[in-house]
């Protein structure tokens, strides 16, 4: 398996990420299960290219701290960097931090498995 390169992206708080949009609070701050998602994108950023055709990978575990609350209209910079790798078995460590304050909205691990996609959905029927 070659080399995983760490990935950064970039996402602005909008409405629609709040707690109060994907059901997980009542309050306009960027939402958990949202951010999940961010810090998942990462992950996948930085595996991908490594990936051979008709492989993909399926996200098994989640250990995230969300450690502070971020307004609509935040920056928000998401960060997966490749920590563990057992086979097609691989661990990130990965962090959320605010650009403009630079204050750390969250930190943790995601584990991620290379599985073939056909093979996958089949087993789903």
């Amino acid at each position: 398996m070659p080399h995983l390169e760490p990935a950064t992206l970039a996402y602005t708080v909008t409405d629609d990420d709040t707690a109060a949009a994907v059901g997980s609070g009542s309050l306009p701050v960027l939402g958990t299960p949202r951010l999940l998602a961010w810090l998942e994108a990462a992950t996948c950023a930085s595996l991908e290219p490594t990936l051979a055709e008709g492989s993909t990978s399926v996200g098994t575990r989640m250990q995230v701290e969300h450690l502070a609350a971020s307004p609509v209209g935040a920056e928000v910079e998401v960060s997966a960097s490749s920590a563990y790798v057992d086979g097609r078995l691989h661990r990130f460590t990965v962090s959320a931090r605010d650009t403009t304050t630079g204050k750390v909205l969250a930190a943790g691990e995601i584990t991620r498995v290379v599985v073939d996609a056909e093979r996958f959905l089949s087993r789903l029927g």
